[in-house]
């Protein structure tokens, strides 16, 4: 195998996140993305360091996408609806990458500016988001954890087949997102006691 003309960083997390959404995470290696490169192996050391590297880019890509799937669902929305059609595209996109949810669940090292920046714009878009409820910072922190983990939990359990009973999945997700809109509006108006 000869070096490739044209292969680039992003070109090889592409190849990457291939892998991982065909076989999962564990599978990814980097003598897997060299093979599919059709480079040898060093040849990817131009683009990144280790694994590691690799594995913190699909991270990056995949928090970067996801801020901006939330940021298309909530645009020109706001209130319930808003907070309706976020979870809708939270899921959607986990749905169609069942093997990204690893990528989303971890805090970055605040050291990685980069990483953290692209946290914070998931976070941002929800904030904004519950902006219409009244809460201060540290209420929307809380509303946005406990919606961020509502709604990737329901995401992983239905990626990973945790859902068994024959119910209808997507009315048990409609339930959901009622469920956190009342929620929301029954802890905005406690807090404003």
């Amino acid at each position: 195998m000869s070096p490739r003309a044209g292969l680039t960083t992003g070109a090889v997390v592409d190849l990457a996140l291939k892998i991982v959404d065909q076989a999962g995470p564990d599978a990814l290696t980097l003598a897997k993305v060299a093979e599919r490169a059709k480079v040898a192996a060093p040849s990817l050391y131009k683009h990144v360091k280790n694994l590691a590297d690799l594995r913190r880019l699909i991270d990056l890509r995949v928090v970067q996408e996801m801020a901006e799937t939330l940021t298309q669902a909530a645009t020109g929305r706001e209130g319930a609806d808003a907070v309706r059609a976020v979870a809708d595209a939270y899921r959607d996109y986990l749905r169609r990458h069942p093997h990204r949810t690893g990528a989303l669940t971890t805090a970055p090292d605040e050291s990685d500016t980069e990483l953290s920046k692209a946290t914070h714009a998931v976070a941002e878009v929800v904030f904004a988001v519950l902006r219409p409820y009244g809460f201060d910072h540290a209420q929307a922190v809380h509303a946005t954890r406990c919606l961020r983990a509502a709604v990737h939990g329901f995401a992983g359990l239905e990626a990973s087949g945790g859902f068994g009973r024959p119910e209808d999945v997507d009315q048990s997700f409609e339930v959901l997102k009622t469920m956190l809109v009342q929620g929301l509006t029954t802890y905005s108006e406690q807090e404003k006691k």
